[in-house]
């Protein structure tokens, strides 16, 4: 039977039963009752990890103008942040720090940088924006940018690039763009070797299934994901080896799982979908998300979502998906969603920026809401949590970057701050919805809960 992450299930050192407990855990591991009578295993260090999510905010950066991007390199020595003000920010974040390094004027930059990526040995970094070209930064060398323009040559002249990431060699760069195309650029021989017509609408996001980078996943406002072979594909006539139909409005955002079998879409229809590779969806899908597209008449944008919408539960005809997670909100613009990473969480969580300003963490397994973290007053448009800390860092439409540590405790306002920019401006809240199948909330909203009783009760007395 194949799974997904590790199991949930209480751990079992030899063939005891175990609650599950750190200390439960450490106290087993000195009697030499775990695995081997030595360390823990991987899965069980995984599992005790996976038990710490980042409860503590502090900002630690706020820019004048709205935050698009933010990821951590692959090591997740440096951070990577774009905004509206055409900068592309570096911060050195080894051992716990979160310093700027490096400010980056982006060119021929059109609204904003839309998407940003690092290459695989994080010696460059790639960005676009409402233009002909992916922008590529040297960043190795201290002092001097190097910037090269890698020109598409689109067909259309209002183009964008909307989503951008490297091969896993860092030889290519795969592009998905306004014009239904997706573009593949070729760095070694400095020119773009694929531009094909991939869907029917705008597309949102693409991503290289795993580190063959021989399979490709792209989706956008047709709602529908699919899957490219590059192997066999025709660039004139362009066939997928399959597609993913379920949601019933535009997808926002791919992430693969990165083993080949699993990715994540994040769409407007206010829902994140399992899909897995082995199990595509049939023609009656496909036509049910596009009579389900065409049948909505709302703009994402700047409008609220309908109610009709909002508290949706049906299931399209044709949906294939394996899981659907339902609780957050994409408004104002593609918000994005991603696993959580593996080697603290293996890949245990999906967690997403939210419409409300919020951070969502869900289950990969139950589908339950884990988490929801408070700190923001604007959208969060970008998510990252850190390969190797426990740490989230949330880019806002409020200018500011967040970032989320664990600090022990469900309450983060029990403790003073270190955030440079004031109180006002650190703490967050930390709403723990679902744990183990059991709800419980922080000590500070129970004794809001508790407080409003009392009133209420005063009042009818």
């Amino acid at each position: 039977m194949d799974t997904l992450v590790g199991s949930s299930s209480p751990l079992k050192c030899g063939t005891t039963s175990l609650d599950g407990s750190t200390a439960y855990l450490l106290k087993q591991r000195e009697f030499g009752m775990c695995t081997n009578s030595g360390p823990f295993s991987i899965g069980q260090r995984i599992s005790i990890a996976a038990g710490f999510i980042p409860n503590r905010m502090k900002t630690v950066a706020a820019y004048g103008e709205k935050a698009f991007c933010g990821t951590f390199s692959k090591d997740g020595s440096v951070f990577l942040s774009s905004s509206q003000d055409d900068k592309i920010r570096l911060y050195n974040t080894s051992h716990g720090s979160f310093m700027e390094k490096r400010c980056i004027t982006a060119r021929d930059v059109g609204w904003s940088v839309l998407d940003t990526a690092f290459s695989p040995d994080g010696t460059c970094v790639i960005y676009t924006s409402w233009s002909d070209f992916i922008h590529l930064v040297n960043i190795s060398s201290k002092g001097v940018e190097s910037h090269m323009a890698l020109d598409l040559s689109p067909l259309d002249r209002d183009f964008a690039i909307f989503s951008v990431t490297f091969s896993h060699d860092g030889k290519e760069i795969l592009g998905g763009a306004s014009d239904c195309y997706m573009y593949v650029f070729n760095r070694e021989r400095n020119q773009r070797t694929l531009m094909m017509d991939a869907h029917e609408d705008d597309i949102n996001s693409v991503r290289f299934a795993d580190e063959s980078s021989h399979i490709l996943y792209s989706a956008g406002d047709d709602g529908v994901c699919k899957v490219w072979d590059r192997r066999i594909l025709d660039e004139e006539d362009p066939q997928p080896v399959g597609m993913f139909a379920g949601h019933s409005d535009g997808i926002t955002y791919i992430d693969s799982k990165g083993d080949g079998r699993y990715l994540i879409t994040n769409s407007k229809d206010q829902t994140i979908k399992l899909w897995d590779v082995r199990k595509f969806s049939s023609s009656e899908g496909l036509e049910a998300t596009r009579r389900a597209i065409t049948n909505y008449r709302w703009d994402y944008r700047w409008m609220a979502v309908p109610k009709i919408v909002r508290n949706s539960r049906r299931k399209l005809k044709g949906d294939t998906s394996v899981m659907t997670y339902r609780g957050h909100s994409i408004t104002k613009t593609l918000i994005r969603c991603r696993f959580s990473p593996v080697h603290t969480t293996g890949q245990r969580y999906i967690y997403t920026g939210c419409g409300t300003g919020a951070i969502i963490i869900y289950d990969v397994l139950s589908g339950n809401m884990v988490a929801k973290l408070i700190g923001h007053k604007a959208c969060v448009r970008d998510v990252s949590w850190h390969p190797t800390d426990v740490r989230i860092v949330s880019s806002s439409w409020d200018g500011h970057i967040n970032q989320w540590d664990y600090q022990g405790s469900d309450n983060p306002q029990d403790s003073d701050s270190d955030s440079e920019y004031g109180p006002e401006q650190s703490g967050g809240r930390l709403v723990i919805i679902n744990v183990n199948g059991v709800r419980r909330r922080s000590k500070r909203l129970k004794q809001q809960g508790q407080a409003r009783h009392k009133r209420h009760h005063a009042e009818e007395s």
